[in-house]
């Protein structure tokens, strides 16, 4: 089955990575962020995390197109501008990248400090991994126990997740089904359960899943 394509492309998980130039060092980390108040929350951890730092630069960019950087006392242009670059050429977005620095006495000059937090922030970036969204599509379904056994080897061929499933005299679950499988999916349901079960639809949304590599 042909699979949808995705909404858009962001981190998949946070990983700090560490980057040393010139005794200086540099902890940058990208994390998936749905809203500027999830960056500045972000944001505001990781100085909890290291208050005797000098600077934090950060960069994000959304999916609504929304996007700043901070250089944080740095020269301007040498840090958060870099970051941002770094998230775009990676065609990211709902995603921040932190780089704390601790200055290690000796100054690497504006094209020194640019290629440390380009370099930082890709490998933040790398490490982080890819998600991507796709369209889902949401159905209930109510089920005896003996139907819920044959669907659970049907759901993957459709690319279906099972989602709140309640377990009493019978089952209760709802699915979240590719959007472009949401058809055939709902027919091969009425099939496996000789018309017992008719997915309710409830609704469409997103789910992210690992990037193929």
């Amino acid at each position: 089955m042909e699979k949808d394509k995705p909404i858009f492309r962001t981190v998949l998980r946070d990983i700090e990575i560490r980057i040393e130039e010139k005794r200086s060092v540099f902890l940058s980390v990208a994390h998936r962020a749905e809203n500027e108040e999830a960056v500045q929350a972000f944001l505001a951890a990781r100085r909890k995390l290291y208050p005797d730092a000098r600077h934090l630069v950060y960069a994000f960019l959304l999916e609504n197109g929304a996007a700043r950087y901070a250089d944080d006392s740095e020269p301007q242009g040498t840090a958060g501008m870099p970051t941002l670059e770094a998230i775009r050429r990676a065609e990211l977005s709902d995603v921040v990248v932190a780089t704390t620095r601790y200055f290690g006495g000796i100054l690497l000059g504006a094209g020194g400090l640019t290629r440390a937090y380009a370099a930082a922030a890709k490998a933040a970036l790398d490490a982080a991994g890819v998600a991507e969204y796709y369209p889902f599509s949401y159905y209930v379904l109510a089920l005896n126990y003996a139907d819920h056994r044959k669907l659970q080897n049907e759901f993957p061929r459709y690319g279906a997740m099972e989602k709140n499933c309640d377990f009493a005299e019978n089952v209760r679950l709802t699915v979240a089904v590719p959007a472009g499988a949401g058809e055939d999916f709902c027919r091969r349901v009425v099939e496996v359960t000789a018309g017992r079960t008719i997915p309710q639809p409830a609704g469409a949304g997103r789910e992210f899943l690992p990037a193929e590599t």
